[in-house]
């Protein structure tokens, strides 16, 4: 057993096994890399967008209501949106116009989602200067073409949302959006 005893002091001398140093640079590393994520955790979290950001990310609006030939407005990121029911007889006339001779060519398909051909959502901001349309509410002036009027600068658009006269270089844009049942999920 003495043999034994004088080993197991050699072997502690000699450095085998943990030293105490090394367990003091194990615990100083260990304490300065819980450090460095204490201070770079709020750095990085704060670039993240916050509530009321996500809150406008996406919009969502019932239209079970919306008749045929009814427009509503809505906000999307603090702008305006008009979704608007066709009736057959504008969808008829959205279908008749030869796109070649649009200025920002489109068909009435490329701009609504299949299955929902009557139901047509738009940005309601002109794409000249960035004025409100009229035409999404009741007793508004339609334009000449039915659709939606830019009274700043006189552009005029058809029943889909299409450019047809005036300084508007292009249609009303179309936002992202999916149908759920009866509500439209924008964003």
């Amino acid at each position: 057993m003495a043999e034994n005893a004088a080993i197991d002091t050699a072997g502690a001398e000699s450095g085998a096994g943990v030293r105490r140093r090394d367990f003091i640079n194990i615990a100083a590393v260990s304490a300065a890399g819980v450090g460095a994520v204490a201070v770079v955790y709020p750095l990085i979290s704060q670039m993240s967008a916050s509530a009321d950001v996500l809150a406008e990310s996406t919009t969502e609006v019932d239209i079970a209501a919306v008749q045929p030939g009814q427009a509503i407005k809505a906000v999307f990121r603090k702008q305006p949106v008009f979704i608007r029911n066709l009736t057959p007889a504008e969808v008829a006339a959205a279908n008749a116009v030869d796109v070649t001779t649009l200025r920002d060519p489109q068909t009435l398909q490329e701009r609504t989602k299949e299955g929902h051909e009557n139901m047509l959502i738009t940005m309601g901001v002109c794409t000249h200067l960035g004025c409100v349309p009229q035409g999404a509410g009741a007793g508004e002036v339609k334009g000449e073409f039915g659709g939606y009027f830019c009274p700043c600068h006189g552009s005029s658009y058809d029943t889909a949302a299409r450019i047809r006269k005036g300084p508007a270089p292009k249609n009303l844009q179309v936002p992202e959006y999916a149908f759920t049942g009866t509500v439209v999920k924008i964003g």
